[in-house]
């Protein structure tokens, strides 16, 4: 028997739900990504919200490539669990916030409309790095961005301006740094090449905050769906699963109305700068370095990683000597103690974090996460041998090309081909190089690498 409506009343009683009419919840948001991680933050806190007694804050979620999570929350009227695993054991919570599940062009019209309706203050974004359709020097691609959200988004602006309505919020939940002001820039260029009349009205009415996501939230296995079927005694096939920790930094820069995120958990602030930098170079670069130096190591997962002691210092040094010493942190920002908390949350086994799903995209992940570090440290003359080791593991993990799940597999294949061991540095991070890097490896630091290779 599925999860649904109709099944809620037989749910155990330790599994939390929420308890709000959702027919009486207006769909206030579209979001564009309707992955696992949207289901196990942006909608959890939204969920969080409205049972507080929030109202009108319903999502509209748009898969844009892919009906699969169409097929998985439709027939549960978008209804899911959210499994929170940690060392006391797991904790599960049904979640109502998503009030559809859309597919890009199938519900194109749908989308659209919801985009248009005066109840909509809000439009989310999780589409991965890839998903914003950038070129290496980082201006949008036009023929990349025709796949992406980018003509619906348009639609829809154009929709709401002919009905004299006021602008959205446009908010990027996806690890890029200033992620707000890249996704106005992108947004800007696109309206430019396709819809130049909205440009200004775009400008003056809608808003796009910073935001800073944090939350582990592994891909859900089969093993996982049975295991919260015997939980629920239903099945759920939308089920996500995550750490207990979440963390959530927003802009307090909006366009109109908000959900009440801050009032379960989430940071209105002035600057999400110094958290969004924590994030992507302590945290995430310590999760890309175990990726490609773990799974080189024969480990699946980031706690195994974590464990090994051959790796654990040089991700410890990462983290605290190299990524945290790269930048000023926000007044009262413990980078120390920040350190601490994710070796702790690295460790439990309960996540069962793959290191294959970090390794994926790395080439639009390690400018962000390594390199824009380099670049601090070069201008110091200082070294980090930790991130340095961690890129060599990088380029080895793509030198196949063959199953690496990235968007410039064929290019990196095909520039290790070309240059080799020798000139592949220069290749992918020189002036030029395939990569838009904020960091020129000097001759010291290309002789570390190619020496690894």
């Amino acid at each position: 028997m599925r999860l649904s409506p109709a099944t809620l009343d037989r749910l155990p009683a330790d599994v939390a739900c929420f308890d709000y009419d959702r027919d009486a919840q207006a769909v206030g948001i579209v979001h564009f990504g309707l992955g696992a991680f949207h289901r196990a933050h942006e909608a959890w806190y939204t969920d969080l919200a409205i049972s507080g007694g929030e109202r009108g804050w319903g999502i509209a979620g748009v898969s844009l490539r892919s009906d699969g999570v169409a097929r998985q929350l439709s027939p549960q009227d978008s209804l899911y669990s959210l499994t929170e695993r940690g060392g006391a054991g797991d904790t599960t919570r049904i979640v109502g916030s998503v009030r559809e599940a859309l597919v890009g062009e199938r519900d194109r019209a749908a989308i659209v409309r919801h985009m248009a309706m005066l109840e909509c203050h809000v439009v989310s974004f999780t589409v991965t790095e890839k998903g914003y359709a950038r070129a290496a020097d980082g201006s949008l691609d036009s023929t990349l961005a025709e796949a992406s959200f980018y003509q619906l988004l348009a639609e829809g602006l154009a929709e709401r301006r002919n009905a004299g309505l006021p602008g959205l919020t446009l908010l990027s939940c996806d690890n890029l740094p200033g992620n707000g002001r890249q996704l106005e820039r992108l947004v800007r260029q696109w309206l430019a090449l396709r819809e130049p009349d909205l440009v200004g009205w775009f400008e003056a009415e809608c808003r796009c905050p910073n935001t800073m996501v944090d939350r582990i939230v592994p891909a859900t296995t089969p093993g996982d769906l049975d295991s919260v079927e015997g939980c629920l005694g239903l099945r759920d096939e939308g089920a996500v699963f995550a750490e207990p920790f979440s963390q959530w930094v927003i802009e307090d820069r909006f366009a109109g109305p908000c959900p009440g995120w801050d009032k379960v958990g989430a940071q209105l602030v002035a600057d999400v700068a110094p958290y969004e930098t924590a994030k992507l170079r302590v945290l995430n670069g310590a999760h890309s370095a175990m990726a490609y130096l773990g799974l080189e190591r024969g480990h699946e997962f980031v706690d195994q990683a974590i464990a090994d002691p051959a790796l654990r210092p040089l991700v410890e040094q990462l983290m605290r000597r190299e990524a945290a010493a790269s930048f000023e942190p926000a007044r009262g920002q413990d980078l120390g103690a920040y350190a601490d908390a994710l070796l702790a949350r690295f460790a439990n086994p309960a996540l069962r974090h793959r290191l294959a799903q970090i390794a994926m995209d790395g080439s639009q992940k390690i400018p962000q996460r390594w390199l824009a570090s380099l670049a601090v440290h070069q201008r110091r003359g200082e070294w980090c041998q930790a991130t340095l080791t961690a890129l060599a593991a990088w380029l080895r993990h793509v030198r196949g090309g063959a199953g690496v799940d990235d968007p410039l597999a064929g290019e990196l294949a095909a520039a290790w081909r070309e240059n080799g061991a020798s000139g592949i540095v220069p290749a992918l991070f020189g002036p030029g190089g395939l990569l838009a890097s904020p960091w020129r490896p000097n001759a010291v630091e290309r002789a570390f690498i190619e020496g690894a290779l």
